[in-house]
């Protein structure tokens, strides 16, 4: 189900993709310390976010890594569709950010690597729908106006790209 624009010609060794023997002799595969986030928003001022499985505490919108020869819009798009069963376009927001990884995240890198860049992207819903969660990635998932999902959002970048996609007018703030 890849759309088109899917392949980006720079290596994977130079976005910290790096490749190392893991246990047994097995080649490990890095995950790329580049992401998306996309915003599901109505137009009614409504903000879908999702709590963590792997940290229950933690709630945010659709985010994802990028794949190895993946484009920010194609990871948008493939992420929001496993993550939520929505099958739409996202529209880039304009906003890239850089931020320190979560420690407990860490060692899902390569060892060197301490921070991520995120792009973010949203999607525009006339009115809310039921998303199809994958358990073990998100408990559950909530509608909530903007100011709700400004609390209760726990990344600032996640609340950045709130602002920026469903506020009228909406600002970069933290």
């Amino acid at each position: 189900m890849r759309r088109s624009g899917a392949v980006d010609d720079r290596s994977t060794t130079a976005l910290g993709g790096v490749r190392a023997l893991g246990s047994g002799g097995r080649e490990r595969r890095w995950k790329r310390p580049e992401s998306v986030l996309v915003v599901v928003h109505t137009a009614d001022g409504r903000v879908l976010l999702l709590q963590r499985a792997d940290d229950p505490r933690f709630w945010q919108s659709v985010t994802g890594s990028l794949e190895e020869g993946e484009t920010p819009a194609a990871a948008a798009w493939r992420e929001l569709f496993e993550e939520t069963g929505f099958d739409l376009e996202p529209i880039e927001l304009g906003l890239r950010s850089r931020f320190e990884i979560r420690g407990p995240w860490r060692a899902r890198y390569a060892p060197e690597v301490s921070h991520n860049v995120e792009h973010a992207f949203a999607v525009r819903l006339e009115r809310t729908r039921d998303a199809t969660l994958d358990p073990d990635e998100h408990l559950s998932s909530r509608w909530l106006s903007v100011p709700d999902a400004l609390a209760l959002a726990s990344s600032r970048t996640d609340r950045t790209a709130i602002r920026r996609a469903a506020v009228p007018g909406g600002e970069e703030r933290s």
